[in-house]
């Protein structure tokens, strides 16, 4: 089965990996009970993000990714994915353009679109299928969007909510990419590049941009 490799993005050989994962291995857990919880740990133990942008590979590292207190849901769907692979169980990373409908004047600011390209979940294989997982909103800032925090069962596909608790429109996704066995990180540079043209008009050769 492909998608259990350790890899430079999904290095969880590495000691910040392993440190997450231990309390997870020999146990009598099923592989569907691993991921609810590591679903549940990194959904709400890294705070949501979404407004820094690297173009440092560095970046995008599991391991470097675990050592911080926040990130976005390309940077918490690949500390999942290297979290599964790291107990056996197969995963892969799976990106999107959304569209944002609430709370969007700072991504309007600092993006110039409220919609977001490189949107990152997770596909994990379970019981002889692929399931998606959205481990970006924390349940802290779902109460901010006045949305339920994204749960996962261990059956069906866990995608960000359509709609908020007033039945206002909240996400939508727009685009598919497709998933990917390793970080695509070419593909999300130039894409990042074609969709916020703006960034990159100031001539800054910066590789990450906290905005």
């Amino acid at each position: 089965m492909e998608y259990l490799t350790s890899t430079y993005f999904f290095d969880y050989e590495s000691e910040e990996i392993q440190e997450i994962i231990v309390e997870y291995k020999n146990t009598s857990l099923s592989q569907k009970e691993k991921t609810k919880l590591l679903y549940l740990k990194i959904r709400d133990s890294w705070r949501y993000y979404p407004y820094s942008l690297s173009f440092s590979k560095k970046n995008y590292r599991a391991s470097e990714i675990s050592k911080k207190s926040k990130g976005h849901c390309v940077d918490k769907s690949i500390l999942l994915i290297a979290c599964l692979r790291g107990l056996g169980i197969p995963a892969r990373i799976h990106l999107a353009k959304v569209k944002n409908h609430i709370g969007v004047e700072r991504l309007t600011e600092k993006f110039g679109t409220n919609e977001l390209t490189n949107h990152g979940m997770v596909n994990v294989y379970i019981e002889g299928k692929w399931i998606k997982l959205s481990p970006g909103f924390n349940a802290s800032i779902c109460q901010i969007f006045n949305v339920s925090p994204l749960d996962f069962d261990g059956e069906n596909d866990s995608v960000f909510q359509e709609f908020n608790k007033d039945g206002n429109l909240f996400i939508e996704y727009i685009e598919d990419y497709g998933h990917f066995e390793d970080v695509p990180v070419e593909f999300m540079f130039k894409n990042a590049k074609e969709h916020y043209p703006h960034i990159f008009d100031t001539g800054s050769k910066q590789t990450e941009f906290e905005l």
